[in-house]
């Protein structure tokens, strides 16, 4: 197990931005893909955003030029900056790590451990 804590969810108009925190106890995020996944309200949870070993990202789609994913320089905490969002970004957005070193980081089965999660809701 790794312990994954997020914070930083928040109510915000459309059009705001929030970055999302997840500290990792006793782990370094670069040991394999880490990630930020959601779940909207009567759908299936997705990834949104994903960093490999060496430090690539990757977005889907909806998120791609608005949301960016990241890492500290110690690599035990992962960011999420969102910006310009909007109501269908409306979700809990859990933090996620895989157990083993695969770099398919927007992969939902990729991800072994997952955080409680921070609700993010916009709305006017």
């Amino acid at each position: 197990q790794v312990p994954l804590v997020e914070s930083g969810g928040d109510s915000v108009q459309p059009g705001g931005s929030l970055t999302l925190s997840c500290v990792a106890s006793g782990y370094k995020f670069s040991r394999a893909c880490a990630g930020w996944l959601r779940q909207r309200p009567g759908k299936e949870r997705e990834v949104v955003a994903g960093i490999d070993t060496l430090g690539g990202v990757s977005a889907q789609d909806s998120v791609r030029g608005r949301f960016t994913i990241s890492r500290n320089s110690a690599d035990n905490t992962l960011y999420l900056q969102m910006y310009n969002l909007s109501p269908e970004d409306t979700a809990m957005y859990y933090c996620a790590t895989s157990a083993s070193e695969g770099n398919l980081c927007l992969v939902k089965s990729t991800y072994n451990y997952w955080g409680q999660g921070t609700q993010v809701t916009v709305s006017s």
